[in-house]
């Protein structure tokens, strides 16, 4: 029989409707009958690409004997991460605090009802006693005596979690702090000191993408008008080759996996993540840019393909995320034999292939070969004798053939929930990459995905987090309004539409309105009128994706200058006062922020072009073409419904103007693009 959660729309709730377990979703139903019963509450949280949740739900929740234990002795919630990012929050750092370990998923924590505090917590917890772990029934039963026995404590215990999550939310921001460079040198020594000089990366295994901490290396490296630091490009870039080049990166469907579990990026972590591609796409076309490595325009364009042909809606939105597993085993989809492949191919491309690619190397995962690059083309064509460009031609040859064979096997499993931050990742990340690559197709995607977020997703002036089957559900958070700012501002610069314009206006004063803390500074991870919860977090450090606070302050100060909103400025000014402890003290922690004080000590040059839409796309095109990231180029045509200090960049009737500022300094007009040209450069 299916439980509560048949009428969900996450497809990881959906995941466990049929459970033995009488799940419940989150919310007061559950309180309600766990205060009745007195049971405490059983939470567990997950995603639907998440490995060791798909372990723990074959190993407990459909295990009839377990879920009668569960069934008798709790009240069992089931939450999806990625819907409810807020619960998540809390209950990780609940847990951390608890165990002092690291947390993760699936997290299983156990509730008093009354107050919805935890008092007892891990991750993963088998069905027998391995790994120093108790067994999961075991464990049930414990848990629920002490609960029964010791209500006393588990109430004191409660307070005094209550009180140290109040002692985590820093101090109000000193208004006479100075905001300094010190913060972004300490981050460039400390990157410098964990970077792995031989494979990328920064630390030892498991290793992660980091799209934010690359991105910084690369202003601080490439950038036009920046004194040269060729270390920080080379750590950039280096990091970003090994990632390509690795099993981390399909190398036949495009698209980057999670992390991957050694040093050398070879064999991953198998699920691949919206919000992972969307960073990296851009990240890849950035590299490109910067160095003109077309390695780069490779991966950019294997990923951008991935987005676009695997994760695409019809409706224009990007669905968050494939499974690490398919037909029950991590990675089974991906992976090859060498017999397998030399039977589909013909000679000559499988003699390119298999050297390129490993199958003449022992395997290297589980008895099977995940493809990972191991020779350059290069020397390849050296040793068969033949010309690069048709070892080129093998291995695109070899790639659609396999393609068309993988395509055939049972696919991981596909979440198709569309979620408003992740798509604002994507809208930026195919935006940056339709500028540099030069690809008008990729801009008329980030446009739909755009287009389908305002539509579907801003409802009754409000922002909704999650589309599924027709229906956007639950408040937007913190992410959700400052990523789709961010990424509006990166469309704008390739395609002027005065609704944009708006919509990322209303989004900064919703942003304003609901999440802000005036008094001591900082944004809210949840509006003013959301949800009650047991704590309302201010997060500042970057997670699995950019803080909410650091792309909030980036955005709002662009935004400001763009339109000369000083209520933008001023807000961007107080996050990162507030943020400034956190930042001297952990800076490898607070990236986004630094690119955001960064831009706060040296304002972004910002280029507003004005004329017939027919000569201004060149001028922007051609002021767009270095690697410039702090300078924002727009092409407005000269009918625009402009707003605030944009107003005054007005347009002359037969003539094409650039007007160009730096932070408040502007300089008079200019009437060509050569003098336009000479001006950026001498900037």
């Amino acid at each position: 029989m299916s439980n509560r959660l048949r009428h969900e729309t996450s497809p990881y709730l959906l995941q466990h409707a049929d459970n033995p377990v009488d799940w419940y979703p989150w919310g007061d139903a559950a309180f309600e009958d766990a205060r009745e019963s007195g049971k405490p509450v059983l939470l567990s949280i997950g995603y639907s690409a998440c490995h060791w949740c798909h372990v723990m739900a074959h190993e407990s929740f459909e295990d009839p004997a377990t879920a009668e234990l569960m069934n008798r002795l709790f009240v069992n919630v089931k939450v999806d991460r990625e819907e409810r990012p807020d619960v998540d929050k809390i209950y990780q750092t609940a847990q951390q605090l608890l165990t002092q370990r690291g947390g993760g998923w699936p997290l299983t924590m156990f509730l008093d009802a009354d107050d919805r505090r935890p008092f007892f917590g891990g991750t993963y917890f088998p069905n027998t006693e391995r790994h120093g772990l108790p067994a999961f029934r075991e464990l049930l039963t414990s848990v629920a005596k002490y609960y029964a026995e010791r209500r006393d404590e588990v109430r004191e215990q409660g307070a005094r979690l209550a009180e140290v999550f109040g002692r985590l939310t820093p101090a109000a921001a000193s208004t006479d702090t100075t905001l300094d460079p010190e913060p972004l040198a300490m981050l460039r020594n400390r990157l410098a000191r964990t970077f792995d000089r031989e494979f990328g990366g920064f630390g030892a295994a498991p290793k992660f993408p980091h799209a934010e901490t690359i991105a910084w290396l690369l202003r601080q490296g490439g950038a036009k008008g920046r004194a040269p630091d060729p270390e920080a490009l080379h750590m950039a870039t280096l990091t970003l080759r090994r990632m390509a080049e690795g099993g981390i990166f399909d190398h036949l469907g495009g698209g980057f996996c999670r992390y991957s579990v050694d040093r050398q990026w070879q064999i991953p972590h198998f699920e691949k993540m919206l919000y992972d591609n969307g960073a990296l796409l851009a990240a890849c076309a950035q590299a490109f840019q910067a160095t003109r490595e077309p390695e780069f325009v490779s991966a950019a364009e294997l990923t951008a393909h991935w987005l676009l042909a695997d994760m695409r809606s019809a409706d224009g939105g990007f669905f968050a995320a494939r499974d690490a597993d398919s037909e029950g085993e991590e990675g089974k989809y991906y992976v090859w034999t060498p017999d397998e492949v030399a039977a589909l191919l013909e000679p000559d491309d499988y003699a390119a292939f298999a050297p390129r690619f490993g199958l003449d190397a022992p395997a290297n995962f589980e008895g099977h070969w995940h493809l990972t690059v191991r020779e350059s083309i290069g020397d390849i064509a050296g040793k068969l004798g033949r010309p690069a460009d048709a070892v080129q031609a093998s291995l695109a040859n070899a790639r659609e053939r396999l393609l068309e064979v993988r395509a055939a096997r049972v696919a991981p499993g596909l979440d198709d929930k569309q979620l408003t931050a992740w798509n604002a990742l994507a809208v930026r990340g195919l935006a940056i990459a339709g500028r540099v690559l030069e690809r008008g197709d990729l801009v008329d995607a980030a446009a739909s995905t755009a287009d389908f977020l305002r539509e579907k997703l801003f409802i009754d002036g409000r922002l909704r987090a999650s589309f599924k089957n027709g229906t956007a559900r639950f408040d937007a958070y913190l992410d959700d309004h400052a990523f789709l700012v961010e990424a509006l501002l990166e469309l704008l610069q390739l395609r002027w539409r005065d609704d944009d314009l708006r919509f990322a206006t209303r989004l900064a004063d919703l942003l304003l309105e609901h999440f802000e803390d005036a008094e001591a500074g900082g944004l809210y991870f949840t509006a003013d009128d959301h949800e009650a919860l047991m704590q309302r977090p201010k997060p500042l450090a970057d997670e699995s994706m950019p803080s909410g606070n650091g792309i909030a302050a980036y955005a709002l100060q662009r935004l400001g200058h763009l339109l000369g909103e000083t209520r933008y400025l001023a807000a961007a000014e107080r996050i990162l006062r507030y943020a400034w402890p956190a930042l001297r003290e952990f800076p490898q922690a607070h990236v986004s922020l630094l690119t955001a004080l960064e831009e706060y000590l040296t304002p972004p040059e910002i280029v507003v072009i004005r004329g017939a839409a027919s000569e201004i796309g060149a001028w922007r095109d051609a002021a767009s073409r270095p690697f410039a990231p702090a300078r924002l180029v727009f092409a407005i045509p000269e009918d625009a419904a402009l707003p605030g200090l944009l107003a005054e960049r007005a347009a002359a009737p037969g003539k094409t103007l650039a007007y160009r500022c730096v932070g408040t300094h502007c300089e008079l007009p200019v009437e060509s693009l050569d003098e336009l040209l000479a001006a950026l450069d001498r900037g």
